[in-house]
């Protein structure tokens, strides 16, 4: 079915904003994106109550033993952080290779060489935290072959937009909606896939920082059937422009649970690890139990 003028002249307006953005955010340095993006993560924190109110939400659910004034301050930092975040990867296709390799304290790179000289490929889980983004151009200038499972935006021209900056940085994106075989033959040649399993789902119902939380079990089938590790990595911000990025032991599943289940309960247990870090650099605006709340499983 094609879409209405309305929303044609919507999607031409999105583009249209978007390539400006990206051209004038194109020109500042790291520092001046990131004044940008925090400018714009403190007005989107005044003005979208939706988004203030479910991230003190979520963060209510997972730091019971937080300070009310605590959770505040990470909430209205997640928004400055996904702030400094946008900012930055719309100046991807600008930043010099230099200055992403110069970015980066990396730890943990030998786990992923090790997992690899398995021969069977590496499904690398992250989460939406820290800058998944500038990671993501990292590895590929480390020389690793890697690919991205990204959900497709709503809007065609957006997708193709945000598609075109990854393939940027050297990433190859995969289509989260037919995804499996594309992952399959990637891992088959013995490649990096990336995937971030930290959405809502109703696949099967884990804890999350203690709270069933409904979970997607793609890495852990893939993994089974591939025989390809999961190797958790994660990217924090610690200063203006500047990241720490590490490599974390492959996923071992829990025991006591078939694999499946046990894959993805431990899945669960590297993210939260890593979150507890650094509590304002995940997307806690997402509305990560709704499909627990459904169920009843959550008030």
């Amino acid at each position: 079915m094609s879409s209405s003028p309305r929303r044609r002249r919507l999607s031409r307006l999105g583009g249209w904003a978007f390539v400006r953005l990206q051209r004038w955010l194109g020109k500042k340095d790291a520092a001046g994106a990131e004044r940008v993006g925090e400018r714009l993560g403190r007005l989107a924190y005044r003005v979208s109550k939706k988004h203030r109110e479910r991230a003190l939400e979520n963060l209510n659910r997972a730091f019971p033993e937080a300070t009310a004034e605590q959770r505040a301050t990470w909430a209205q930092g997640v928004l400055i952080h996904f702030g400094r975040v946008m900012s930055d990867f719309m100046r991807a296709a600008s930043r010099t290779p230099e200055e992403v390799l110069n970015s980066i304290q990396a730890e943990g790179l030998e786990r992923l060489d090790a997992a690899l000289a398995q021969g069977k490929g590496v499904i690398l889980v992250t989460a939406h935290f820290g800058n998944w983004e500038r990671m993501a151009n990292y590895l590929v200038l480390k020389g690793y072959k890697l690919s991205v499972v990204a959900r497709d935006a709503n809007d065609p021209e957006m997708n193709a937009l945000v598609t075109d900056l990854r393939n940027a940085s050297g990433v190859e994106v995969i289509s989260r909606g037919n995804a499996a075989r594309q992952i399959l033959t990637k891992l088959k040649r013995n490649e990096a896939v990336g995937i971030l399993p930290d959405q809502n789902s109703d696949e099967v119902f884990v804890p999350f920082f203690g709270v069933p939380c409904g979970t997607v079990q793609g890495p852990a089938v893939l993994s089974l059937r591939s025989g390809a590790p999961i190797l958790p990595m994660y990217c924090a911000r610690i200063g203006v422009g500047k990241y720490r990025f590490w490599v974390e032991p492959a996923i071992e599943p829990e025991v006591g649970f078939e694999p499946v289940e046990g894959l993805t309960r431990a899945v669960n247990v590297s993210l939260e690890g890593a979150i507890r870090q650094y509590p304002d650099q995940y997307l806690w605006i997402h509305n990560r139990w709704k499909s627990a709340k459904a169920r009843g499983l959550v008030d």
